[in-house]
């Protein structure tokens, strides 16, 4: 379960990340209007995953501790 709950917490980190790169790079100056539009709510998108993931590898740690 410490491994799983690990995978979690990075998957967060990596959501977060993901996020503002998707930002970046889909809105970027030369774009037009509907290209960084799409990019911006992408990018949203994707980071709201990471509280679910963070919050997942929070109660799979809690879980790991209440079994030993």
């Amino acid at each position: 379960m410490k491994i799983l709950s690990n995978l979690c917490f990075v998957l967060g980190l990596a959501s977060v990340l993901a996020s503002i790169a998707i930002w970046y790079y889909a809105g970027g100056k030369e774009a037009t209007f509907e290209a960084r539009t799409h990019g911006e709510l992408f990018g949203i998108f994707v980071g709201l995953w990471a509280p679910t993931f963070l919050i997942l590898s929070n109660r799979l740690a809690r879980f790991a501790d209440e079994q030993k």
